[in-house]
């Protein structure tokens, strides 16, 4: 099977800075890519990216978040700055099986909880 195992979230102060790793058990040219879902919110597309460098983010989170990849180290990481409060969720890790991002995820990660507060 498939793993998508996420760190780096915790407790952060609004404007701070986190950065998610997600190791996965094959990289390949799947795209991959980073969920959250906040409670009681529909769970959204933070950012997501082919192995070309083709990337989708969230329109919030554009010019703050970056998502990046290192196909060696079959890691996908999300930098995260000048967080807000509305970014508290559990972040996901997920992956494609292909390389076209479609609506549905292949295989997602336990979660990694990011909670932004004072």
């Amino acid at each position: 099977q498939v793993q998508l195992v996420e760190s780096g979230g915790g407790l952060v102060q609004p404007g701070g800075s986190l950065r998610l790793s997600c190791a996965t058990s094959g990289f390949s040219a799947f795209a991959m890519g980073w969920y959250r879902q906040a409670p009681g919110k529909q769970r959204e597309l933070v950012a997501a990216t082919t192995r070309t460098g083709t990337t989708n983010y969230l329109d919030s989170v554009k010019g703050r978040f970056t998502i990046s990849r290192d196909n060696v180290k079959n890691t996908v990481y999300l930098q995260m700055n000048d967080l807000k409060p509305e970014d508290t969720a559990v972040y996901y890790c997920t992956r494609w099986r292909g390389v076209l991002i479609t609506a549905t995820p292949d295989y997602w990660g336990q979660g990694t909880q990011v909670t932004v507060s004072s």
